[in-house]
């Protein structure tokens, strides 16, 4: 899938992974559409970055609204060849502690968002994808989404954040063989330690003994190698199915 004059759906995209990945795909001559919660940043980001972008408040575990969202991508862009699915909440709560039992509540609030948001925005950009011309490759569309090394190394008080993770993990295969018939390619990154919003109120000390636990380089990730590996796997038509490891070689402790 060749970026230039591609357009990109991007949850999450006012802010960290998914702000980078917008950045990165205007930056080679595509358009995106920012889907967010958060109005102030994600109005900031398109009006920066001028008439290859658009802003659009979505919450991803609303059927309605995401729906609204590609609807209006599509209106002003014209079509959506690519989603990318950065959109995702954190839990840190033992399944019992001495807070007592997890809430059953900041379990499935965490499933909703980080492993229904994501299937909703899928299933909804898959639609909308499969209208596309074919390209030389024969695509109609790629799908990047984003899960964690969580997935496979979850530490304690993770048994929300890391099931979230591991079911985007799961269903990245079954979900690229569903929509290979019509040429769409579904690829999952799976990130160790980066350097997102959720770090950045953490002092430079702790960000620093955060990142010496990647074996190399040691130090937290950048959204921008994110960003990079995206645009590889956009590029790249073979790569179908699978979940990349980005993440220094790390292998999170128990905690």
């Amino acid at each position: 899938m060749n970026i230039e004059q591609s357009v990109a759906v991007v949850t999450g995209g006012a802010s960290g992974l998914g702000e980078a990945t917008v950045r990165n795909i205007i930056s080679q001559g595509g358009r995106a559409a920012i889907l967010d919660l958060a109005e102030e940043r994600g109005w900031k980001l398109a009006e920066e970055l001028g008439e290859a972008a658009m802003f659009v408040k979505t919450d991803v575990t609303d059927e309605s609204s995401v729906e609204a969202a590609l609807s209006q991508a599509v209106n002003r862009l014209g079509f959506i060849h690519i989603l990318v699915n950065c959109a995702g909440i954190g839990s840190a709560e033992k399944t019992v502690g001495k807070r007592g039992v997890h809430q059953l509540d900041s379990f499935s609030n965490v499933i909703e968002v980080n492993l229904i948001g994501t299937f909703n925005a899928i299933r909804l950009a898959a639609e909308k994808m499969s209208t596309n011309d074919i390209n030389d490759e024969q695509e109609r569309g790629v799908i990047i989404n984003t899960a964690s090394v969580a997935a496979y190394d979850g530490q304690i008080g993770q048994a929300a954040y890391s099931a979230s993770k591991g079911g985007i993990v799961g269903m990245t295969l079954p979900i690229a063989r569903d929509l290979s018939t019509l040429g769409i390619r579904v690829m999952t990154i799976a990130p160790g330690l980066f350097e997102t919003p959720l770090f950045a109120s953490l002092p430079d000390k702790a960000k620093q003994a955060l990142g010496e636990m990647t074996p190399f380089p040691s130090r937290l990730g950048y959204p921008a190698e994110y960003a990079q590996l995206a645009k590889s796997i956009i590029e790249n038509p073979m790569l179908n199915g699978e979940t990349i490891r980005l993440d220094g070689a790390i292998r999170m402790q128990p905690k």
